[in-house]
């Protein structure tokens, strides 16, 4: 791949790479540790990742289990998940924290779908705008240097049919996790 290509196409790259990102965090009726990957516990006055302070696990669908290995840090582990965006109240025996979700109501699944359809949307935005940045520093490219106009359509056609990979695959992700978000 051209060089001048390469690096619209990393970007591109990084917007979807951060979309799967973005999807793995919402929860879809089963437990799943992603969700816990934003959440900082403080770890001796500095913020810690959650997975770095204890074992995540699953026992069961629709529950998380978090073994703190420092028992000093179960109140604020349980503290970091109150206060973060998950909306669920941990329960605790003094050694492991569990966390159980509920079964998604009808509404709920609709919400969370059409939160990832926006998402989808943002993405597939971020990638047209990249596209865009490309066409631009070919027009550059034209101006400044000895490249041919053949050649820069020929690095658009590029960039077009890039972007139209991207698009495909963001739609693609965008339907599975709805489908997944509205099986009960």
């Amino acid at each position: 791949m051209d060089e001048r290509l390469q690096v619209f196409d990393t970007k591109m790259t990084k917007s979807y790479d951060n979309l799967l990102t973005e999807f793995g965090a919402i929860r879809a009726g089963r437990a799943n540790p992603h969700v816990l990957d934003r959440i900082t516990v403080d770890y001796y006055g500095t913020p810690t990742p959650l997975q770095q302070v204890g074992n995540i696990t699953v026992p069961e669908a629709r529950m998380i289990q978090i073994q703190p290995w420092d028992a000093s840090l179960v109140k604020a582990i349980e503290k970091a998940i109150m206060t973060s965006d998950l909306g669920i109240n941990p329960s605790n025996d003094g050694k492991i924290i569990r966390l159980v979700f509920p079964e998604l109501t009808e509404e709920r699944r609709k919400e969370l779908v059409k939160d990832v359809k926006k998402k989808g949307e943002n993405a597939k935005v971020a990638v047209r705008n990249i596209r865009r940045d490309a066409n631009d520093s070919f027009k550059k490219l034209a101006k400044t240097s000895d490249v041919s106009e053949d050649e820069i359509k020929e690095l658009e056609d590029k960039v077009q049919k890039m972007t139209d990979k991207y698009i495909k695959e963001i739609d693609k992700a965008v339907e599975e996790k709805s489908k997944e978000i509205l099986t009960v």
